[in-house]
C-alpha cells in the first residue's frame, strides 16, 4: 500500500516500501494545473503508484512525466501512465530522449535543457544534466524554482523504512548505505568521477530548500551543505580501487 506525504507545497511523496530489499521507492507528484509525476516506478509497481496518485488527483489529469535516467524504477511504467493519461508527455534530457526514450515510449518526449522552463501553472521546473551522477550518461535532476525543491533521484540514497521527511541530516545514513553496497554485487552502482564534486557543487549553488530523495527520507534544511557533504562522503567511500579483473577470472575458473 502506498504512503502519501506532502513534503513541500503541492509536492507529494508516494512511497512504496519493499521489505525484502529494505528499500523505499519514492515517486513525486506535483499538484498543479498541469500535474507532473517525477519517477514512474517499476512496471510491476504501477498499480500501487497509481493508487497513490489517485489519493491526490485523477491520474488521467497527468500532463508531464519525468525522471532522472533510463532505469526501470525511474521510468519502467512510462507507457502504462501514457495509456491512462491521454494528455501526458514524457519530459527528459536530450541524451535520454535520443538514446532511449523516443524508441521506448509510446509518445515522443519533450527535451529539456537548463535554459528551458517547464511550467506546470504555479511552479517552474528546470532540468539539469548530471552525467554519470547518480549513474547513466543521460542522468539529470529537476529543480522546482518557486519553492526550491530538488528532485534528486538516487542522490542521498539510504536504506530502511524511514520517515517521509526529516529536518535532521541524512549524511551518515547515506555513508552507511554506500559503504554496505560496496561490499555486495551491487558495488559501484554510483560511480565517482572527476566531475562528481563539480556537479554537486553546481547543484549546491541552486540553494534548494528541500531534497526529494528517491530511496529514503526527503530532507528539509541546509540542502546546500548537504550536497557539499555528499560530495565528501562519496569521495571517501567511492574514490578507491574496487574492481579486480584477476578475481573475476579466478571466479570463472579454467
Amino acid at each position: 500500500m502506498p504512503h502519501v506525504t506532502e513534503i513541500a507545497p503541492d509536492i507529494y511523496r508516494i512511497c512504496v516500501f519493499h521489505p525484502e530489499l529494505n528499500l523505499q521507492f519514492n515517486h513525486f507528484l506535483v499538484k498543479d494545473e498541469e500535474p507532473l509525476l517525477f519517477h514512474t516506478g517499476l512496471r510491476r509497481m504501477f498499480p500501487e503508484v497509481r493508487e497513490g496518485v489517485a489519493k491526490v488527483l485523477d491520474p488521467a489529469r497527468l500532463r508531464w512525466i519525468s525522471w532522472s535516467h533510463f532505469e526501470s524504477d525511474e521510468c519502467g511504467s512510462l507507457n502504462e501512465w501514457l495509456t491512462i493519461a491521454p494528455h501526458a508527455q514524457p519530459a527528459c534530457g536530450m541524451v535520454g530522449a535520443l538514446v532511449n526514450v523516443n524508441d521506448f515510449s509510446s509518445r515522443e518526449a519533450r527535451i529539456l535543457t537548463p535554459q528551458d522552463v517547464l511550467t506546470t501553472g504555479k511552479y517552474r521546473f528546470r532540468y539539469y544534466n548530471t552525467p554519470q551522477l547518480p549513474h547513466g550518461w543521460d542522468a539529470g535532476v529537476m529543480f522546482e524554482e518557486t519553492n526550491g525543491t530538488l528532485l534528486c533521484s538516487d542522490l542521498f540514497h539510504h536504506d530502511g523504512d524511514v520517515e517521509p521527511l526529516t529536518h535532521s541530516s541524512v549524511i551518515e545514513r547515506v555513508r552507511s548505505s554506500l559503504t554496505a553496497f560496496q561490499a555486495t554485487p551491487l558495488a559501484n552502482y554510483v560511480p565517482y568521477t572527476h566531475n562528481t564534486g563539480r556537479i554537486l557543487e553546481g547543484l549546491a549553488s541552486l540553494k534548494p530548500k528541500t531534497l526529494a530523495t528517491m530511496h529514503g527520507s526527503s530532507f528539509c534544511g541546509d540542502c546546500q551543505k548537504a550536497l557539499l557533504d555528499l560530495g565528501t562522503v562519496m569521495k571517501e567511500v567511492l574514490d578507491k580501487p574496487s574492481y579486480n579483473f584477476a578475481e573475476v577470472q579466478q571466479a570463472v575458473g579454467p
